[in-house]
């Protein structure tokens, strides 16, 4: 079993990207540590309690593991970005979310691919598990990482959803490319709230800045300080992508399962959905990773940054809404809107 045939049996799984790496420490994992250290995760524990140890090696997730086999599932559609799209009315998604959600995607491609190698012991792993699952990508060869800390190819950019499957075969490993960053900076620059920060050898994301951690991880109040930057985000964010050079000719997935559902939706429609309508609109989808009440509260901050009046009775709704949270949110809106 060679990386090479590991490619062939990947691409009939529906993976784009493939590769191998040794199933050992890697160096980022010093500097994982670092980050958690440094507060940068935020309210995300699960980032920085015990199971934070847990990512020094991968032979704590699978005692038996010797290689890493890495994939790449491109998610990219030709709608267009969040930088170039002009509805102001309408609440910006993140790319991943449009579809179906990708956990299950690429567990199904993960689970055919193991099924076809030779008789071993394994553990599938899609980003739930305790894994610096980019480090080892970039070990694979699938890329670099960013300054933006996404994994970029350098033939088809960025919009890659990562999964591994740790196997108790010895395959020989692929090699990292190097980093083709070089000076760019436009990533670091287009962060609406400067969540790009440098830290350890080159980058992190200090996820207390960060919009998709405001709109997704987040479960309390948004800091005021930042609502205004967040402008129409209701779940998460892509402008660090959107602005990269590395996405300029980026190709499409043909995958239906990543097709949009509801490309922008109408803000004053999102702000008078009932739990059951919420939950109905995005069932299957990552979106309700968010929760109910968070999203609405995501969807009365975008409002008050659209400030379009047609959404003032929505949003005055809110205003009453039993979730603190929300609610507050809600009157924060509506005096933007005055």
């Amino acid at each position: 079993m060679t990386s090479a045939r590991i490619r062939e049996l990947a691409c009939q799984c529906g993976f784009e990207l493939a590769g191998v790496a040794r199933a050992e420490p890697v160096p980022e994992s010093a500097w994982y540590q670092q980050w958690a250290a440094a507060g940068f995760g935020g309210e995300m524990r699960y980032l920085t309690d015990r199971r934070a140890g847990v990512r020094n090696d991968p032979r704590l997730l699978l005692a038996s593991a010797r290689s890493i086999i890495c994939v790449g599932k491109l998610y990219n559609s030709p709608w267009p970005y969040s930088t170039s799209f002009s509805g102001t009315e309408c609440a910006w998604i993140s790319r991943y979310a449009w579809g179906d959600d990708y956990h299950d995607v690429l567990r199904r491609g993960l689970e055919r691919l193991d099924g076809l190698l030779p008789p071993h012991e394994s553990k599938i792993c899609v980003d739930t598990a305790p894994l610096l699952e980019r480090s080892y990508a970039r070990q694979a060869g699938l890329g670099w990482i960013g300054k933006n800390t996404c994994l970029i190819n350098q033939q088809s950019g960025s919009w890659y959803l990562l999964g591994e499957l740790l196997v108790s075969l010895e395959i020989e490993p692929d090699a990292p490319p190097p980093d083709r960053c070089g000076s760019c900076t436009r990533c670091v620059d287009a962060c609406p709230t400067s969540a790009i920060v440098p830290a350890g050898p080159g980058y992190a994301i200090d996820s207390r800045l960060c919009i998709s951690y405001f709109t997704i991880e987040l479960h309390g109040s948004v800091p005021e300080a930042q609502r205004t930057a967040i402008g129409s985000h209701v779940f998460g964010c892509d402008i660090c992508q959107d602005v990269c050079p590395w996405n300029r000719r980026a190709p499409s997935s043909s995958e239906p399962a990543f097709q949009p559902r509801n490309f922008a939706p109408p803000l004053e429609q999102l702000a008078l959905l009932t739990e059951d309508e919420f939950r109905a609109l995005f069932r299957g989808t990552p979106v309700t990773r968010s929760r109910y009440t968070g999203f609405l509260r995501n969807v009365a901050i975008a409002i008050g940054n659209t400030r379009h009046k047609d959404c003032r009775e929505a949003v005055t709704i809110l205003t009453a809404f039993p979730d603190a949270v929300v609610a507050e949110a809600a009157c924060w809106a509506l005096d933007q809107l005055r």
